[in-house]
């Protein structure tokens, strides 16, 4: 097993079970307890775990919200996944609205080039991605941009959102449960995200399975009002049931 491969089992039994324990890894990753601890500091550092006697936890614990930077290291294949299976949400033609995600960034990176589009983005990194398409308008929300997530937020951006009308919007989370819905860490951008579903016809939620069952301070919006959810296979099959009961279809990539 490689380091990165080793690094996102690490940091997928942390999320699951809450914690992990330095005796446990060695003898079931098969490597010794200084690669073990040498891979927990690693992860620390990029903000996935945090360091405790004997092991670590996963930093959602803490209700601390991980940085673009380090989310954009791990999941990548189930990523890579998720958006590419997005791709059959898209409208013929039309307009949509991505919201900010590294999930969602697949589907940026994947968008066809025959099909003429609008995308409103509130996140800079996806509308640089976005202006190489000559077949996409790019619309751009302003607002004061968060540090951590790359996104813009605020009352600009809530303004504009008001006064437009899409057919898709994709949407990333922090967390999803039957119990609380779809919650992020920060209210400001849980406002953009309230307005970005209220703005569309569908919504269409992009987000692996380390998020399921998680729940964050700010509430934005309800399972009924996501039309369709797009995980990966690495999702508990209750809790996917669970879900699909409570409104989306949920697909499974």
């Amino acid at each position: 097993m490689f380091a990165e491969e080793r690094h996102q089992e690490i940091v997928r039994r942390a999320r699951e079970n809450g914690r992990v324990d330095v005796a446990t890894l060695s003898t079931e990753l098969d490597v010794t307890p200084e690669t073990v601890r040498r891979d927990l500091t690693a992860l620390e550092r990029s903000g996935l775990l945090r360091r405790v006697h004997g092991g670590a936890v996963a930093i959602e614990r803490f209700g601390v919200e991980p940085a673009v930077a380090a989310r954009e290291t791990v999941l990548t294949a189930e990523k890579a996944r998720i958006g590419k299976a997005a791709l059959a949400e898209l409208p013929g033609e039309g307009a949509i609205v991505v919201d900010a995600g590294t999930t969602t960034r697949q589907l940026v990176e994947l968008l066809p080039n025959d099909v003429e589009l609008t995308v409103v983005v509130n996140s800079p990194s996806l509308a640089t991605v976005l202006a190489r398409y000559a077949n996409v308008t790019v619309m751009m929300l302003g607002g004061r941009v968060r540090g951590r997530t790359l996104a813009a937020v605020g009352d600009w951006g809530i303004a504009a959102l008001s006064t437009i009308h899409v057919d898709v919007a994709f949407m990333a989370t922090n967390g999803i449960s039957v119990e609380r819905g779809l919650t992020t860490p920060d209210p400001t951008e849980a406002a953009v995200k309230r307005a970005m579903i209220a703005s569309a016809r569908r919504t269409v939620l992009l987000a692996d399975h380390t998020k399921i069952g998680n729940d964050y301070f700010a509430r934005f919006g309800e399972l009924a009002e996501v039309d369709t959810y797009i995980t990966d296979t690495g999702a508990d099959a209750e809790l996917v049931e669970e879900i699909a009961d409570a409104g989306p279809r949920v697909v499974l990539a």
